[in-house]
């Protein structure tokens, strides 16, 4: 089950209970206080995972709490402090406290850690209020409460490359030719109902990144950015991706025409997130096997001028080496450009 969206309840331990002690040896009758302080409550601790890949445990265990510092004891024995309660996310969590409405945290690296909770400061043990006047204090103080609050997890995947179109275009048999990934295909809409992710590997003689994280994204209908089929939901999934593909049946299966498919896809970019306009991205022209593809291709290049289109298909296989190829490079030059600004 994939869940890349859900809300929970943390609360940080509490601290434990300084003691109220008296030394009483044989020889020391008035030995004065020795009262231990208490242990400091466990904090919860957000822990990047990149071996997780959604939020399903966290959607039927919503309730996480640190555990409670233990009370301070006798002899000068300070409790021991409570154990952190380590959560672990996926990569590309956005953590959104419930109360304000604003982004506390973001996961976006493998074992970055984020304190989310501080846990509570144990208690004072008597022997930290003995004084001139006072050397037989009664007086100990409980642990303080930890921190706690709502909070609601959303998954942003983190990939280099992200596929968009429209259903029954080809993504999840796109996916299947590229990764080792193997998502469901058939031939009927909404195959695919959650995001995928999938790796594309290269040999040591290609230049350029030795693997490429693809992320295939459900198809989107028309009012996707109104959150219209989910719309929301999947297209958060793009917003990291270094480069998008747009892909499109250039065979016009049941009756569509490409130019439309691409100028409804753009425009749903747009209202979601004029940013995505600015990514890189590579138009690819799939079922080019068909013999009306041809056509359709020529009639598009016309509309579209300015944009970049490779023809493949993934029945056959044609185009997908350069597809490859073209992908790596691409990513490398934005990466590139990325750390050149910075």
């Amino acid at each position: 089950m994939f869940v890349d969206e859900c809300t929970v309840k943390l609360a940080a331990g509490e601290g434990g209970r300084g003691c109220v002690g008296f030394r009483r040896e044989k020889y020391e009758p008035w030995g004065g206080p020795n009262g231990g302080d208490g242990g400091r409550g466990g904090d919860v601790v957000l822990l990047g995972d990149v071996n997780t890949n959604n939020l399903v445990d966290y959607k039927y265990q919503p309730h996480w709490r640190g555990e409670r510092g233990e009370h301070g004891q006798g002899s000068d024995c300070h409790g021991r402090d409570g154990k952190p309660c380590i959560l672990r996310m996926p990569l590309g969590t956005v953590v959104i406290d419930l109360e304000t409405g604003k982004p506390v945290a973001e996961i976006t690296a493998d074992q970055q850690r984020i304190v989310l909770c501080k846990g509570g400061n144990g208690g004072w043990g008597n022997t930290h209020f003995k004084t001139s006047t006072n050397r037989a204090p009664r007086r100990a103080n409980d642990g303080q409460p930890g921190e706690a609050g709502s909070y609601r997890l959303v998954l942003k995947s983190i990939a280099d490359v992200g596929l968009v179109g429209f259903p029954n275009a080809g993504k999840s048999s796109l996916m299947g030719r590229l990764t080792k990934a193997h998502p469901k295909t058939a031939a009927y809409p909404f195959t695919t109902l959650h995001p995928q992710i999938g790796v594309i590997d290269y040999p040591d003689e290609i230049k350029g990144p030795k693997r490429l994280l693809l992320a295939d994204v459900p198809g989107l209908i028309e009012g996707a950015h109104e959150n219209r089929g989910l719309g929301h939901r999947f297209l958060r999934h793009i917003e990291r991706c270094a480069l998008l593909i747009v892909l499109i049946d250039m065979a016009g299966t049941d009756g569509r025409d490409p130019r439309e498919d691409y100028k409804h896809l753009m425009r749903e970019l747009e209202l979601y997130d004029r940013a995505l306009l600015k990514k890189p991205r590579l138009v690819v022209a799939n079922k080019m096997d068909v013999p009306e593809a041809a056509g359709h291709l020529a009639k598009f290049k016309r509309r579209h001028k300015s944009v970049d289109v490779l023809g493949i298909s993934c029945s056959s296989g044609d185009g997908l080496p350069r597809l490859k190829k073209e992908l790596s490079k691409r990513v490398a030059k934005f990466r590139a450009a990325e750390n050149a600004s910075h």
